[in-house]
């Protein structure tokens, strides 16, 4: 097994202190978004095996089947088909949604014949791959997911009490549910700039008094309020308020599927995603914003934001989706316990997230290569664990699993 040196990205909705607190650094006081563990070609994590650091997906690509499995290979290809992040919100996330496997193939050779450069600021697809996201919170942690059921939409703007929102008020009461989410949607997202902006004020306004409030939505509308506060004047304030306001405690999730809109707007958690950077933005962004295909790709469908919490399985809480290039699961590990072995069919990263973990290769392990035969985990520290590498873990804490299903 290897252990990970990891890349921070400082993206500027990142907190400037939870990273530097799971970690035990002192804060720099820049934004400490997300740190990356994988092989994405973004900011690779990097491994010794005794001649020196190299990105992990320089040693997938010298021999897959042997860091990854040949049943991994068989189905996702010869590269790591997942990417693990610790993600830290101190402001909230552009509102966007995610394509699915066929759209972000057939987007992506689109703009690969229309020879719209990879870095341009108006591409949309950067590669051919679905990103389905799983994220799970740390702290106490606070989101966007799915729309609402267009009458409780409706409830939230009429509260407001701005006669430039009754139009979308009335759409919402009046139209079946996927038309009205559509139709309010498209309206928003192309409405004349000053007109919106100055509609998306007044909301703001509105929507901080009844949020310092005891009504039944202040909560709610706290949240949009804070969100205007980051973005003023941007229709995807009013956007947002289609949207089911999610509280995670530590250990909830969410698993954000294809055409789904959301956004995170505050904490600190554990995210897995498809090895994939395809995004399509509603709003809360400077960035391009491409009505047309974005309309194309959202799934119009409200529903509840589906709050997941694990499943245990002799030792290992398991968070169930219905993906096979991620699976990720949670060890909460008690002192004293007997070491608990991992099944060793498939390539792992493992990341201790509070207290120790130990490590350690068994008899019989295929690992060989350079790697280590024991490792301690600190929190924020994380090891790629090669397919067929038999490992136990021990200590006291807590410990993330991202793998396959293969």
């Amino acid at each position: 097994m290897d252990r990970l040196a990891n890349t921070v990205r400082p993206y500027a909705w990142g907190s400037t202190t939870a990273l530097p607190e799971l970690l035990g650094v002192e804060p720099t006081g820049e934004p400490q978004a997300e740190m990356w563990m994988g092989a994405h070609p973004g900011a690779p994590s990097r491994i010794d095996r005794g001649a020196g650091p190299v990105p992990l997906a320089e040693a997938i690509d010298a021999d897959p089947e042997a860091e990854l499995g040949a049943d991994a290979v068989r189905a996702f290809g010869p590269r790591l088909p997942f990417l693990l992040k610790l993600l830290a919100a101190g402001s909230p996330l552009s509102l966007q949604v995610h394509p699915d496997l066929g759209q972000a193939k057939e987007g992506f050779a689109d703009e690969q014949r229309r020879g719209v450069p990879i870095d341009a600021a108006h591409r949309n697809y950067k590669d051919a791959n679905h990103k389905p996201e799983l994220i799970c919170a740390l702290t106490p942690f606070e989101g966007l997911c799915g729309f609402r059921h267009p009458a409780q939409a409706a409830d939230l703007l009429e509260g407001l009490g701005v006669d430039t929102l009754k139009p979308y008020v009335d759409i919402l009461r009046a139209s079946p549910e996927e038309s009205a989410l559509r139709e309010v949607l498209t309206a928003l997202l192309t409405a004349e700039h000053d007109a919106m902006a100055e509609t998306v004020e007044r909301a703001a306004v509105e929507a901080e008094r009844l949020g310092a409030g005891d009504g039944p939505h202040a909560a709610d509308y706290a949240a949009y309020a804070a969100t205007a506060h980051h973005y003023p004047g941007d229709p995807g304030v009013i956007a947002a308020m289609l949207l089911n306001h999610v509280r995670l405690q530590p250990g909830e999730a969410l698993f954000l599927g294809a055409g789904l809109p959301h956004a995170y707007l505050s904490g600190l958690g554990v995210e897995l995603m498809a090895n994939s950077d395809n995004v399509l933005r509603c709003g809360l962004t400077p960035k391009h914003v491409d009505v047309p295909e974005l309309l194309r790709v959202v799934r119009f469908e409200a529903g509840d934001a589906g709050v997941l919490r694990p499943e245990a399985v002799n030792g290992e809480e398991i968070y169930e989706t219905p993906i096979d290039e991620f699976r990720l699961s949670r060890f909460v590990v008690a002192p004293g316990a007997a070491p608990h072995p991992l099944d060793a069919r498939t390539p792992q990263i493992l990341l201790c997230t509070q207290g120790t973990i130990r490590l350690v290769t068994r008899v019989g392990s295929a690992a060989g290569n350079g790697g280590s035969d024991e490792l301690t985990l600190s929190p924020g520290e994380s090891a790629f664990v090669r397919a067929g590498e038999y490992i136990s873990l021990s200590g006291e804490g807590t410990l993330f699993r991202a793998t396959v299903v293969a």
